[in-house]
């Protein structure tokens, strides 16, 4: 897709380009006029706090015929079952790399599973990679459609326990560039939720996600025109 980069956002390690379009339940695309605002959900340089990952057993178990809160029953099979990490692709000839970790390993009435995403600039010279969103994982969906990535601590409209969205996210349209120095990371903790149209709550089993990117070397590499090299990486969850 050609894409128009015309503002860059810079904080810390990391540079922004967000060319805002208004808001589509797809993922990012390109737009006309770029926007000056902060974003609320790229990911963070710094190690972010989380709990410890909980070993307690969520409500319902993994929801074999239990109440729900609605007042109907949770499917056999949903509800809230534990988390793995069950599969991680083999890295790219790329200077990036990345690595995935659970952080909260079950549902509960308070919080859906989690994990972090960790994308590390492997090279000794600064890079910049895009789609910045989607290279960490933000708001991608499993190629079973059942499950979907959002980035922690946002309002989104799902029912505490089931953690099925009960309607899409809206996504704004646009193409933001992080920036990574020399041997640093950036960090970015998702909460997984169930879709709209998935099989009940969090559907147990194992669901892959994988995303596309593109990265080029300079600290004005993607921002100055350089179409960069593209990539993909993708990793594989278990819930049980």
């Amino acid at each position: 897709m050609s894409l128009t980069r015309r503002t860059i956002l810079r904080s810390g390690g990391l540079a922004t380009v967000a060319l805002l379009a208004g808001c589509t339940s797809g993922g990012s695309g390109s737009t006309d006029e770029p926007t000056s605002e902060e974003p609320t959900d790229e990911p963070t340089s710094e190690s972010p706090t989380t709990e410890a990952p909980t070993t307690d057993s969520p409500p319902g178990g993994n929801g074999t015929g239990t109440d729900d809160p609605s007042g109907g029953t949770r499917p056999a099979g949903t509800g809230g079952p534990g988390i793995i990490v069950a599969q991680t692709d083999d890295e790219t000839d790329l200077p990036v790399s990345h690595a995935v970790e659970v952080t909260k390993e079950a549902a509960t009435e308070e919080y859906p599973p989690q994990l972090r995403v960790t994308l590390t600039n492997e090279s000794d010279e600064t890079v910049q990679v895009g789609e910045g969103r989607a290279v960490v994982f933000a708001y991608v969906t499993s190629e079973s459609d059942q499950l979907t990535l959002l980035p922690a601590d946002g309002d989104y409209p799902a029912e505490a326990g089931c953690w099925r969205l009960t309607e899409g996210i809206a996504v704004t349209e646009e193409y933001r560039i992080l920036t990574i120095e020399a041997g640093e990371s950036v960090t970015q903790l998702l909460d997984v939720y169930g879709t709209p149209n998935g099989d009940g709550c969090l559907p147990v089993g194992e669901h892959r996600f994988e995303t596309s990117y593109t990265v080029a070397r300079g600290e004005d590499g993607l921002a100055g025109g350089d179409g960069g090299e593209e990539g993909s990486w993708g990793f594989s969850v278990l819930l049980e």
